[in-house]
């Protein structure tokens, strides 16, 4: 094997392992924002952390966030709560911050 090859496949090593982590921290996120959501509609603990699940398996219906902001923004409503989808996406990023420190500290 090169030098070349080698450094080829050092590189999709870490692709791959990049790649991952951003799933798993994308995949923290929305469990964060579902329990921040679950906090603010009063939900008990059991129950937020279904809900929080739930936002979760949303994020798997379409590529992109869209999938979750219209869930946790339409439960929010549907609670009475008025919360902006500025609000609402400015919480996701505050959230990706934290989950992606999360993930590589290996919380």
């Amino acid at each position: 094997m090169t030098t070349f090859d080698e450094r080829e496949k050092g590189f999709e090593s870490k692709f791959a392992r990049d790649q991952e982590q951003e799933f798993k921290a994308v995949a923290r996120r929305n469990k964060l924002l579902g329990l921040w959501a679950a906090e603010k509609m009063g939900l008990s603990a059991e129950s937020a952390e279904t809900y929080a699940a739930a936002v979760v398996r949303a994020d798997f219906e379409q590529p992109g966030d869209e999938d979750v902001v219209r869930k946790v923004a339409g439960d929010l409503k549907g609670s009475g709560l008025s919360v902006s989808e500025s609000e609402l996406r400015s919480k996701m990023d505050e959230l990706m911050s934290h989950a992606r420190e999360q993930i590589r500290q290996g919380d």
